[in-house]
């Protein structure tokens, strides 16, 4: 039997955990009920459970630090926390500490059973309790799970052979597909989350589809890939409104259980119903375009997919975009190019015939563009395939069109920043070389243009580059330097003064004396008395 220990500081809610389900049907005993933190652990210390069903906020000793303190006690003991829609960043740290799931209130009798069938797979796992049949079963459904998933991949990456037929789907992906209506949709998931919580949410969302929508479908498979749940239906033509009804009430049963996952957005993406086999890759480009537009209509809803009915030209947005940008990186301007990209925004926005799908074309074209404009003026970036990456990953994680263009701009300035700063070192690098030559050779009559030919640049430029990095002009700088060898063989020498003004790079005593005066306010041997 597997153990378990309840906790929650409401009797009632306690009381509806035990008598909700039979236990003994999951192989599970309750041994003991705790209505505080510290209660749960003494609890867990005396009967050493299996499983712990907890709130997430208990009085004493709240939920998050009784799971740390008990994972401390019993380092195999699984969690299934119990949550109000309030406290979803207590949610997500628990799940952080590895929860395996968790129960929002008022909790179900059926989320509560699959729940627990799900703890009890994972303990036979765990402890090798399954018999060798049962392995097996497991074994047979993973692979065949494995194998329908096959379908989406088909459906993604065109066959050249031609369209999936009904035969192919069912022969070849271990699907039962009937004569009837084929649908595919897509539940798009926009989140910050950790890959532990995510994991927990695409557990509720398959949960959620396929209880809503397997009893009124001959077949249906979902399948999670990156941040998408894919999933395709198979259903008789008057079921049509029925299915669409569900996945509606499958809609907001998902947002009830994103109210833990703060700054989470989810979208359905409904594809078209078709009416043949081969045209469920139809269905998915469909329903590709609806989860993209989510980035005009917003998240947190089921949009069906529309045909564009208006031409859309791309290519004044984008020419005009091209020439502006231009003219920022001709002059590495930051505010010129968050400025022409505002443009960008709104020009694509206001655009007819826009969809999500286009303006998201447009804001990845927007990006090469920016690369192409850097490569013509052989503007050196490193990483430009990773760049466009990034961003082709970050607009997949958008739920609008402002947080699409925000991380456009951001990457990009935060790649011209890069250049720029790259510029000032490249800058400052001929700058430190002219000052080291000037160090190493300010006893001799060295010239502006001597200094600009050894850095290798002509005279004028390196005139300008030397006083904007260096703040003073180079005569100004050389002066400097030999003033303060002078200062240092005054004090530390008995050196003539005329001697002094030789070894400084002076031929001219009365220059020199009119020279470190002007400087320090002194004569030479003014200085040495005062200062030796």
């Amino acid at each position: 039997m597997i153990k378990v220990v309840v906790a929650d500081d409401e009797v009632k809610v306690c009381q509806l955990i035990c008598n909700l389900v039979d236990w003994s049907a999951f192989d599970m005993e309750i041994v003991a009920v705790a209505h505080n933190g510290e209660e749960a652990l003494e609890m867990v210390r005396q009967y050493h459970p299996d499983l712990l069903v907890t709130d997430i906020r208990m009085p004493g000793c709240d939920g998050l630090e009784m799971i740390a303190r008990a994972k401390q006690l019993s380092d195999t003991l699984e969690f299934v926390i119990i949550s109000g829609y309030r406290h979803f960043e207590y949610a997500q740290s628990a799940i952080k500490y590895g929860v395996s799931d968790y129960l929002l209130k008022p909790i179900q009798k059926e989320e509560l059973c699959a729940t627990l069938e799900k703890m009890r797979r994972r303990y036979q796992l765990r402890n090798e309790q399954l018999s060798n049949e049962e392995r097996l079963r497991m074994r047979l459904q993973s692979d065949i799970d494995k194998l329908r998933s096959g379908l989406f991949t088909h459906l993604l990456n065109a066959d050249p052979d031609g369209p999936l037929t009904l035969e192919q789907a069912n022969r070849d992906y271990h699907f039962q597909f009937t004569p009837g209506l084929y649908q595919i949709f897509i539940v798009k998931v926009d989140c910050p989350l950790s890959r532990d919580s995510i994991k927990v949410l695409e557990e509720k969302i398959l949960h959620t589809l396929c209880t809503a929508l397997r009893p009124v479908c001959s077949d249906m498979e979902v399948c999670f890939t990156g941040s998408r749940a894919y999933s395709v239906l198979n259903y008789p033509e008057e079921r049509r409104g029925t299915v669409r009804k569900r996945i509606l009430s499958a809609m907001d049963e998902l947002l009830v259980q994103l109210g833990l996952f703060e700054n989470t957005q989810l979208t359905i993406g409904l594809g078209k119903a078709v009416e043949e086999a081969e045209q469920m890759e139809a269905s998915l480009h469909s329903a590709e375009s609806a989860v993209a537009q989510r980035l005009l209509e917003g998240t947190g809803k089921v949009i069906e997919a529309t045909v564009p009915t208006e031409p859309f030209d791309t290519d004044s947005l984008l020419s005009a975009l091209t020439c502006e940008v231009e003219a920022a990186m001709e002059v590495l301007d930051r505010e010129a190019l968050t400025a022409a990209l505002k443009k960008f925004q709104r020009e694509a926005l206001a655009a007819p015939g826009i969809n999500g799908q286009r303006l998201l074309a447009l804001s990845l074209k927007a990006c090469r563009i920016y690369l192409m404009v850097l490569h013509k003026h052989q503007i050196h970036v490193e990483n430009a395939d990773e760049l466009y990456h990034r961003f082709s990953q970050k607009s997949d994680g958008c739920g609008s069109s402002q947080e699409l263009f925000r991380h456009l701009n951001g990457i990009l300035c935060e790649s011209l920043d890069s250049i720029l700063q790259d510029r000032r070192q490249a800058e400052k690098k001929p700058v430190r070389a002219a000052k080291q030559y000037i160090q190493e050779h300010y006893m001799q009559p060295i010239s502006l243009e001597e200094v600009a030919d050894f850095v290798g640049f002509n005279a004028s430029y390196f005139s300008t580059l030397f006083k904007k990095e260096s703040g003073k002009n180079f005569l100004e700088y050389l002066s400097e330097v030999r003033m303060n060898r002078a200062k240092e063989l005054l004090k530390q020498t008995n050196f003539t003064v005329a001697n002094i003004c030789s070894q400084v790079g002076y031929s001219d005593l009365k220059h020199f004396t009119q020279s470190f005066k002007k400087a320090t306010g002194l004569k030479p041997n003014e200085f040495r008395k005062l200062y030796s």
